[in-house]
């Protein structure tokens, strides 16, 4: 066998002096290519003795891992030279202000967000959150669902397995609502109580008014003293300040909740006609969102005393309230990502939401 030394120290020189990706891989392809040097050598092999071929076998296989780790650690650093160049010929100044036909447009929804929160916030309302994972007594057996109510059928939930348990009862939901985000602030919270629970919830239903990830808020007070006529006040001037009318009419209709008792759905007054919705004027009744005294079973799972105390609670869709404010009228284009869509019916950047001051009285609707 030829001088191994020499030539290992000849294919190292190549590879440290490649100078880019091409330079190395013709490196690469002169040592180690289906007629390579060292490829060539290891043909050869067979026309040695026995005890040649073991010797110059061992020392072609150190050879071998030689050059292919010292490829292997030039590439990487060329492959570095190289992202380094590109990120200091190809940099963005971020500091240059953007084209006033490329601005971008806040979503409806987080708009939506901003003003219920500024609104029940002058009320003296706190924000809450809570996980969208939850488990099933937070979800529906704290909120008064028993086992079999229909709004825990698997045709309307998402069910995640729980790996530590087999058990279905132990499986944990995709949160149908914000509800458990009440029975979290009531069992860290003593009252006086007054918070909103605004957040993403789940539901398997996919249509023009409903989608299987929707927004909304959820509302509680728990006192000594607060009563059903406490509620309706609440209620009443959340609508007026929404929707910016100073006289709209609303009503209860008697309904049922698992969670409150007494419960009722609130309707404001509107005029239907010729594909179009006026909010405060007419006789028709559009129905708006559901609400009710806190059943005393709730106020119990969430350790408050209800011998003592007594509260109200309300919900209401996020996504519904932007489809009757901003006449939008199908949910799904809500999810779909359409820049035109955001183009026409998003809120220009910076517009803030306030009580006295309504989105669509101060120009932030981008039309």
């Amino acid at each position: 066998m030829e001088n191994l030394q020499q030539l290992e120290n000849d294919l190292l020189q190549q590879i440290q002096t490649a100078a880019d990706i091409k330079s190395l891989e013709e490196a690469r392809v002169s040592a180690l290519g289906k007629k390579g040097i060292i490829t060539e050598k290891m043909k050869n092999l067979g026309s040695l003795s026995l005890e040649e071929k073991i010797a110059a076998g061992k020392m072609l296989n150190v050879l071998k891992t030689t050059i292919e780790k010292a490829i292997d650690n030039k590439k990487a650093e060329l492959e570095t030279l190289e992202l380094n160049r590109k990120l200091s010929t190809e940099r963005i100044d971020v500091t240059l202000p953007i084209r006033p036909e490329n601005q971008g447009r806040i979503h409806p929804v987080s708009k939506i967000y901003e003003e219920v929160a500024a609104i029940f916030g002058q009320m003296g309302f706190d924000v809450a959150e809570g996980p969208d994972i939850e488990d099933q007594f937070h979800n529906f057996n704290a909120l008064n669902m028993p086992a079999n109510h229909p709004a825990r059928q698997m045709q309307d939930t998402f069910y995640i397995a729980n790996p530590d348990s087999t058990d279905f009862d132990d499986s944990f939901v995709v949160r149908t609502h914000t509800s458990g985000i009440q029975i979290r602030t009531m069992e860290v919270k003593k009252p006086p109580i007054r918070i909103i629970a605004p957040g993403r919830t789940y539901r398997s239903d996919f249509d023009a008014t409903h989608t299987p990830m929707f927004h909304q808020v959820e509302g509680l007070v728990v006192d000594k003293t607060t009563n059903m006529a406490h509620l309706k006040g609440c209620l009443y001037d959340f609508v007026k300040a929404f929707f910016e009318v100073d006289d709209i009419k609303v009503r209860y209709r008697p309904s049922y909740f698992p969670f409150t008792e007494p419960s009722a759905e609130m309707d404001i007054g509107c005029r239907k006609g010729k594909g179009e919705l006026k909010i405060g004027e007419g006789d028709d009744w559009l129905e708006i969102l559901g609400c009710g005294m806190v059943h005393p079973k709730v106020l119990q799972a969430g350790g408050i005393d209800p011998d003592e105390y007594q509260g109200f609670a309300f919900g209401m869709g996020i996504d519904r309230l932007a489809m009757l404010k901003y006449g939008i009228p199908d949910l799904r284009t809500f999810f779909e990502s359409d820049l035109r869509w955001l183009k026409h019916y998003g809120f220009v950047p910076l517009d803030t939401s306030s009580m006295t001051g309504g989105l669509s009285n101060n120009g932030g609707l981008a039309r």
